[in-house]
Order: structure tokens, then C-alpha cells, then sequence
């Protein structure tokens, strides 16, 4: 299957010299990935799973140079022969040791092979880390599928892509057999999600109650997680992951600690949420107070919605046989958590910031989010009545946040009317940021240097 991170590592490859690090939640592809790209892309490679063997995980311990730590790792691992300037090393697992990270930078600085490295909870494990090694490692966050990869696996060609990003840009209606089309397949990305074993279950069987055992699976993975590395938090940390889909599906969406516990106070559990955000687990969505650019000068840290880090979990952890009723299509239900999860998902694999808005007067906006330095809000409407937003009109219409567009996500195909422009839920696939182009940039400092001063 078809990830934008295979995209990145062969331009890693090609044109830097740094280590890479590939980083994420449990079971979103990253030992997968990597091996497919050192398959394709290298003459030779060498890969150790640090979980599995405790031996090598021991030299980054005891070894106190980088030429010291390749001589025993050169003697550890006989049946394979490193080559200087060619062979690239893969570690995996590297959370089980967090002294690898410090050691990078000199390995890398020692010049004979290329890194990669690959962990997950790494945003947990390596919160204390002393010595980071800035300019020596790249670090590539991967999430679970996003829409686009989940299409291609499901055969939409790049024709199509280029149809309703053109449509995007132009801001026209999508052909209606393609939006039509479209429409299923993001449906059906609801309850399969983005984790790919759950996509490739779903690819081989086209059974969604496989998808579902599949979920379940990774979701006691997560659960093993939680009980292993946080001892003293689990009974906090587990439930909060299980209370995730109701407070979802509340009428605000808010995280309420009291349903957590009624008189406990958000200081004593704030490190499990922060536990559950940097295992990449859940993605908080944190309560701006104004929409101004930029928002986290007005970000509220104790009113925040906590959404999961994939939309498929989420479905699977209701009880009331949502799938059937999103393929469906069934009117008459509110399917508003599951759409807003999906958005919250994307933006975050978009490295967008995640806000909402609240306020007593204006009423509550989705999410708010920066593109190009203006603020955009985002309405998610998962019901017939996607033209109904009261608190998006208040807003759009002060004077002092003067904000100039508005998203509004549904079932719909495009529309625009005045500043609100109506998206097809797919196309928040669209929702980013430009890369920046720089480019090179130098001072000439010549006739500087030819200045007699007096």
C-alpha cells in the first residue's frame, strides 16, 4: 500500500546525511515502510529489533565512542557484513533504548553508514532526554493512513485527484458520479480507518466484522502499552482511553474530568492526557478563546475535546452497530463525533494545529485552524442540515476577528455562498498548509568589507 513516508525516506536518502527517525503510534506502519524502502532503495542494509534482542540494545549502553559502539556491533552481528559508505543500519524498537538518540550524533558525525530509526511512544520515552541531537537526526511523524493513501489502496487513480483538487482550487461543484463515488468510499473509511492492517484485512476480505476483530486487537496493544510504561497512571490512563467515544459523543464533545472522576482536579491527570497525546494515542483539541492569529496565544489547556488517533478504533469502540448505519447512510442519526474524529485525524496528519472555539454569546465552531497565517473555521456537518450554523454567522460577522472564509465540511458537494465555502467531507484532504520555499538566500557583504570608516 501506497504512504506518503516512503516518499520522504527516499528523499532522505538522496539528499540528506542526517539519521531519520520515524515516530508514531503503535501499529500505523512504520516497520512496514521501512523495509519496503531499504528493499527497494538500498544495496545493502542491516536490521535489528532492539525489543527482540537486548544484546545490541546493550552496546548503545556500554560503547563509549562511535567507533567503539561499530566494532562490537560489526563483532554482534557476524552473519551480516557492514559496509562502510553503503550499508544504512536499522534500528527498531528504539524506545526500549533511549540511548540511542544522544549516540546519533556522534555516529552520524563518525560518517560510515546511514540511520534509521523507528519506535513508537518515542514522544513518551523520550521526554527526559538530556542531550538531543539537533542538526544530526530528522524525526518524521507517521499517523494512521490518511484519506488519500486509503483511496489509492481502494484503486482511486490519479485522474481523480486531479479532478477534485482542480475543483478545489476553483472552488466548482466535483462531477456528481465522482462525488457520488467519493462519498462511499470516505464512508467506508469511517469504520475501516487508517491503521493498515485493518486497511489490508479490509483489501483481502472486504469483512467488516474482520476490520472490527482487527481494531480490537490493536486497540489491547495500546492497553499493554499503557499497563507497561506508565505503572503508577494506568488505571487513569485506561480510563480514560475507554471514555474517549462517550464524551464524544456528548452534546459538546468536551473531555469532562468529573465524568472521570467527580472531584478530581485536571493538574493531578494532566500527565496522563499528555501520555495518551505524545504516545499518539488521542488527539487533543484544545479550547481557543478568541479566533486570532495566532491561536495559541489564546489557547485554553483546561477545556479541550479529546479525539482518537483513528476514526476505524473509534467506530469499534461503540456498541451500537454504527458501521452498518454509516454505510447505510441513515438520515436520521447523528453521526457528528465520528465525522469530527475523521477531521481532527486529517488535520493532524497535516501537522495542523487543533483548536475549537467556545463562547457564551457566539455559540461553539468545530475547529479553528491557521493556514497561511489566517485563521479559517470549520464547521462538521454529518446531517441534511449543513446550511445551518449559527454560531459560524456570528463569528464571521465581528468586526474585530475579520476573518475572511469559512469551511463548512458535509456530505454535499462544493458550494460557495458569499465567504462560506460548503466542501465535500473528502476534501479536507486539501486542508494544508504550503510548503514553505525559502530557497537560497546569502548577503553580500563585498561592499561592506570595502568601507573605510573615518
Amino acid at each position: 500500500m501506497y504512504r506518503q513516508a516512503a516518499d520522504t525516506l527516499k528523499e532522505w536518502y538522496k539528499s540528506d546525511s542526517k539519521a531519520i527517525l520515524l515516530t508514531g503510534a503503535r501499529q500505523v506502519g512504520k516497520t512496514y515502510i521501512i523495509n519496503k524502502f531499504l528493499k527497494e532503495n538500498c544495496e545493502s542494509f542491516f536490521s535489528v529489533n532492539l525489543l527482540e534482542n537486548e544484546d545490541i540494545a546493550f552496546l548503545f549502553n556500554s560503547s563509549k565512542t562511535a567507533k567503539d559502539l561499530l566494532m562490537k556491533l560489526s563483532l554482534a552481528v557476524q552473519e551480516q557484513k557492514l559496509i562502510p559508505h553503503k550499508t544504512v543500519i536499522f534500528l527498531d524498537e528504539i524506545q526500549v533504548c533511549k540511548e540511542i538518540v544522544t549516540a546519533i550524533k556522534f555516529l552520524v558525525e563518525e560518517g560510515s553508514y546511514r540511520y534509521v530509526l523507528s519506535g513508537s511512544l518515542l514522544g513518551v520515552e523520550l521526554s527526559d532526554i538530556n542531550s538531543a541531537p539537533v542538526g544530526y537526526l530528522r524525526i518524521l511523524k507517521m499517523f494512521p493512513m490518511n484519506l488519500r493513501e486509503f483511496f489509492i489502496a481502494n484503486g482511486v487513480n490519479n485522474e481523480v485527484f486531479l479532478h477534485i483538487e482542480k475543483a478545489f482550487n476553483n472552488k466548482t461543484p466535483v462531477d456528481s458520479f465522482v462525488h457520488e463515488k467519493l462519498m462511499e468510499l470516505f464512508k467506508l473509511y469511517l469504520i475501516v480507518g487508517g491503521m493498515p492492517k485493518a486497511v489490508q484485512t479490509y483489501l483481502d476480505t472486504n469483512n467488516i466484522q474482520n476490520v472490527i476483530a482487527e481494531h480490537n486487537y490493536i486497540r489491547e496493544l495500546y492497553k499493554v502499552d499503557i499497563s507497561k510504561y506508565d505503572k503508577e497512571k494506568k488505571l487513569y490512563l485506561n480510563e480514560i482511553f475507554d471514555l474517549i467515544p462517550s464524551e464524544l459523543n456528548q452534546q459538546n464533545k468536551r473531555f469532562i474530568l468529573k465524568n472521570l472522576n467527580e472531584k478530581q482536579r485536571f493538574s493531578r491527570v494532566e500527565n496522563s492526557f499528555i501520555w495518551l497525546k505524545d504516545a499518539g494515542v488521542a488527539l487533543p483539541t484544545f479550547c481557543a478563546d478568541e479566533p486570532k492569529y495566532p491561536l495559541k496565544l489564546s489557547k485554553n489547556s483546561n477545556l479541550f475535546k479529546l479525539f482518537l488517533c483513528d476514526t476505524g478504533m473509534l467506530c469499534s469502540m461503540f456498541m451500537n452497530n454504527v458501521q452498518i448505519k454509516i454505510l447505510n447512510g441513515e438520515q436520521d442519526i447523528n453521526f457528528g463525533a465520528v465525522y469530527e474524529n475523521f477531521v481532527a485525524q486529517e488535520l493532524a496528519a497535516h501537522e495542523i494545529d487543533l483548536y475549537y472555539y467556545k463562547n457564551k454569546k457566539q455559540g461553539e465552531l468545530d475547529f479553528i485552524i491557521e493556514l497561511s497565517e489566517q485563521v479559517i473555521p470549520i464547521e462538521v456537518k454529518s446531517g441534511k442540515d449543513y446550511k445551518v450554523h449559527n454560531a459560524l454567522n456570528h463569528v464571521l460577522a465581528s468586526e474585530e476577528y475579520k476573518i475572511q472564509n469559512a469551511y463548512i465540511l458535509s456530505n454535499a458537494n462544493l458550494t460557495v455562498k458569499d465567504n462560506k465555502i460548503y466542501l465535500p467531507m473528502y476534501m479536507t484532504m486539501f486542508l494544508k498548509n504550503p510548503v514553505s520555499d525559502i530557497g537560497v538566500y546569502k548577503v553580500d557583504v563585498s561592499s561592506l568589507n570595502s568601507w573605510h570608516f573615518s
